[in-house]
């Protein structure tokens, strides 16, 4: 995942500092729900760029829309359309190429509407000097936090308002939340839920996957998931919450298990 192949040019020179780089991912990506609230009507072809899978692609795709420094935001047409996953793929690119461990987080976010958790990517990056992960929504700029009424620093989402897909799969399972209350539009349910905990680990084994994209377990419905299925979700869950000494497991989970793995044909 973020690997920029032959475009790695765009990303030599830019700033170090996770605030420059978050204002950065805002420069070049506009979200493809938001754009309208910033005055920008998007023709059909163009939010189709909000299918474009790898971090590859889309540096190129920005780079037919402007091939400028990234470093200057680009106007509103000329920005790359996205979603969530795009602000937190570009992030996770940025900090990999620059030698800071990073990923994307697929999970929900509870600071979208009252009382629910909406599907939702962020990007998580190590931080050494605290010895920590932490979280960054770089899709937050100052409009979002306005219209929004953030309360927290993007820059250090707490984890009580972004649930990785595992947590709130582990939440629901265990009768503390409402599963009903967890996903996006009319689409909710712990069917939902189990998604975006296998989009997560797919993230966490460097697999570039879309927010809508679903094979094997992803697929599977859910009144035809075994008992063992369900354990075994709930084993996988737990992976995904565990500390960096669990990144074998996760690799060799993935690896060893076809309902997991994408499959051989599928096209990026």
């Amino acid at each position: 995942m973020t690997d920029p192949k032959e475009h790695a040019r765009l990303l030599e020179g830019l700033p170090t500092g996770i605030s420059a780089l978050c204002q950065v991912v805002q420069g070049i990506l506009v979200h493809v729900f938001w754009a309208e609230r910033y005055g920008l009507t998007l023709p059909e072809d163009r939010k189709k760029e909000a299918e474009i899978r790898t971090v590859a692609r889309k540096l190129a795709r920005i780079r037919e829309l402007d091939d400028g420094p990234l470093t200057v935001a680009r106007p509103l047409e000329k920005r790359l359309v996205g979603n969530c996953r795009d602000f937190a793929t570009l992030l996770c690119a940025i900090l990999r190429y620059q030698g800071v461990p990073a990923r994307a987080r697929c999970g929900f976010g509870a600071y979208f509407l009252p009382n629910r958790y909406e599907d939702h990517w962020v990007c998580e990056y190590w931080k050494a000097e605290d010895q920590r992960w932490v979280l960054v929504d770089a899709q937050l700029d100052q409009l979002q936090r306005q219209v929004l009424q953030i309360q927290f620093d993007p820059l250090d989402v707490p984890r009580d308002q972004f649930l990785t897909g595992g947590k709130a799969w582990l939440m629901c399972r265990a009768g503390q939340a409402d599963p009903d209350h967890f996903g996006i539009f009319d689409m909710r349910g712990l069917w939902f839920i189990r998604g975006d905990l296998l989009r997560d680990l797919l993230a966490l084994n460097k697999i570039e996957i879309l927010p809508w994209d679903g094979w094997g377990l992803i697929a599977r419905d859910e009144k035809e998931l075994s008992d063992e299925e369900r354990a075994f979700l709930d084993h996988v869950a737990a992976l995904t919450l565990a500390g960096n000494e669990a990144f074998p497991q996760i690799r060799s989970t993935y690896e060893n298990d076809a309902r997991l793995r994408m499959p051989p044909d599928w096209q990026p």
